[in-house]
C-alpha cells in the first residue's frame, strides 16, 4: 500500500527536477553572469543598456550608477545593475 503512495508522487518530483535543470538552473547561471559581468564594468567599455542604447562608459559614479557616453557631449547616468544590459566585445586592431 506505502508503494502506490509514493508512486504517485514520481511524476511530480520528474517534473520538479526538469524544471530545475532547463528552467532554474541556467536562468540562475545567466544573472550570476550579468552580475559579474556589471560588477566588471571600468572605464571605456562599449554596453548596451536595457533600453537598446549603445554607449561607452565614461565614469563609475559609485556601486550603483555608471555615467555612459552616447553621443558626443552626450552622458546620462544609469543604473548598474538594472541598465545596463550587455557588454559589447570589441576587438583591438592591432598595429
Amino acid at each position: 500500500m506505502s508503494n502506490s503512495g509514493i508512486g504517485q508522487f514520481i511524476p511530480l518530483i520528474l517534473i520538479f527536477v526538469i524544471f530545475y535543470f532547463f528552467l532554474i538552473r541556467p536562468q540562475q547561471k545567466k544573472a550570476k553572469e550579468h552580475k559579474t559581468m556589471v560588477e566588471n564594468l571600468k572605464r571605456g567599455d562599449k554596453v548596451i543598456t536595457s533600453g537598446g542604447i549603445v554607449g561607452k562608459v565614461d565614469r563609475i559614479i559609485d556601486n550603483e550608477k555608471v555615467e555612459v557616453e552616447i553621443a558626443d557631449n552626450v552622458k546620462v547616468e544609469v543604473v548598474r545593475a538594472t541598465g545596463i544590459q550587455a557588454l559589447l566585445t570589441t576587438q583591438e586592431v592591432k598595429k
